[in-house]
């Protein structure tokens, strides 16, 4: 077999005898050289001249599973953890954080990333936007019914950030997959539409229609558009997922 001639990072790592994680936040801090050879790629030479204690030492010790990170960011801040790593991965996504996992599952983070976090004049407030809830606690927050809350997501005045399988009983269709929203993003859906008048949904009871169902989004309006003339547009049934069951 021949030599390898170039390596991504995992295989860098393996050829310096370091941690994937460490050789990560080595990237990540500019403890080594810019890929030479490609996206992620560096050459064999390159990586023969990286300082493998170096990167030991820019890492420290080890990493914080997202357990321990979402623990030592509640202590710090004197606050219940964010439930789940559903809100650290939010954090990551916004570019607060940096997972030095490949295994999205696997949330790792460096110690002082969190320290960081923790030391901003506001991480309390990103902490509580980027909770995630699902459909019913959605809607509960703001006020409207279920119903209403589904005609938002048709008309795509919101879209789920994240999503997640729950596990019912068979006589509830076995798995599911549980949409998730931020809950800045939920905050802000009213004055993104102004148009919807809210105190008239938030009145609404069980079994009156809702203003919204007669509201088309845009890309009903193109479906819509391409139909042949005279077609009546006959939609599915669609699928409301029961809620997931309470601890």
């Amino acid at each position: 077999m021949g030599r390898r001639m170039e390596y991504d990072g995992d295989h860098a790592a393996g050829r310096l005898g370091v941690p994937q994680y460490a050789f990560r936040w080595a990237v990540r801090t500019g403890a080594v050289p810019a890929p030479d050879a490609g996206p992620e790629t560096w050459s064999r030479a390159a990586v023969e001249a990286m300082d493998a204690e170096a990167i030991r030492t820019a890492m420290g010790g080890g990493p914080l599973s997202g357990r321990q990170a979402a623990d030592r960011l509640a202590e710090a801040l004197g606050t219940p953890a964010p439930s789940g790593a559903t809100t650290l991965v939010e954090l990551e996504k916004a570019g607060l954080l940096f997972s030095l996992s490949a295994d999205p599952e696997q949330l790792l983070f460096h110690p002082g990333q969190i320290a960081t976090l923790a030391a901003r004049p506001d991480p309390a407030r990103l902490l509580a936007g980027a909770a995630l809830l699902g459909p019913d606690q959605a809607a509960a927050r703001l006020g409207v019914r279920r119903t209403d809350w589904d005609h938002l997501n048709r008309l795509d005045w919101i879209t789920p950030d994240q999503e997640v399988r729950v596990k019912f009983g068979a006589a509830q269709g076995g798995t599911h997959r549980i949409p998730l929203y931020r809950t800045d993003r939920i905050d802000r859906v009213p004055a993104d539409h102004p148009e919807a008048d809210w105190d008239a949904l938030r009145a609404l009871r069980k079994g009156q229609r809702s203003p919204l169902a007669k509201l088309t989004s845009g890309a009903e309006n193109r479906r819509g558009s391409a139909r042949p003339h005279g077609v009546p547009e006959y939609p599915g049934r669609r699928h409301v997922m029961p809620a997931a069951p309470t601890a």
